[in-house]
């Protein structure tokens, strides 16, 4: 990704933040959202979403590492429910380890995700809430939704910060707000 000096504003659940634009491919550019080490945001947009999943009956909240922990643990607090956080490397200690493979928009290369064998029994048969800070391709929900089915788990619903890219594709994820994809010759 190629830095820039432009940026993005975006109001989020009532905060306002600049977001810097970067270059993830010829022509193409994203804003992006850190959210690590903004506690501000992070508590403004857990207690935001835990209102919107207020109606969805779910019993466990699941992400992927890393930007979005600060997230899933400020919703559990706010929520009362517990977190799993599929995590990107495996560690023996995980034991009996669910896999899949994932590649994000920001990072361009493959990613494994792993459900440590320690979380299975909680998501086995749960409703769970899938949580992202920000989804762009849907690649990293696709290898979530991948794990939690072969553990046993229902989806009862998907949430993010933001989504970005084309906003029809979804209009099913319970979020604050949408960024758009910038090219060079138009933004969708």
């Amino acid at each position: 990704m190629t830095p820039s000096t432009e940026t993005y504003a975006i109001d989020i659940a009532g905060l306002h933040r600049e977001l810097p634009l970067f270059e993830v491919s010829s022509g193409t550019r994203i804003a992006v959202l850190n959210v690590l080490g903004d506690t501000e945001l992070v508590e403004t947009a857990s207690r935001a979403l835990a209102k919107k999943l207020d109606a969805v009956d779910y019993s466990v909240l699941v992400t992927a590492e890393a930007k979005s922990i600060p997230l899933v643990h400020a919703l559990s607090v706010a929520t009362g429910k517990p977190y799993v956080v599929l995590r990107k490397n495996y560690k023996p200690y995980m034991g009996d380890a669910l896999k899949a493979e994932t590649l994000s928009i920001t990072t361009g290369e493959p990613q494994t995700l792993f459900l440590d064998a320690k979380d299975r029994a909680l998501v086995d048969g749960a409703r769970i809430i899938l949580l992202d800070d920000v989804i762009s391709s849907g690649s990293t929900l696709k290898a979530m939704q991948a794990i939690m089915d072969r553990a046993g788990a229902i989806v009862a619903a998907e949430a993010a910060i933001l989504t970005e890219g084309e906003r029809e594709s979804w209009h099913e994820i319970i979020a604050l707000g949408h960024l758009p994809v910038f090219t060079d010759d138009q933004s969708s």
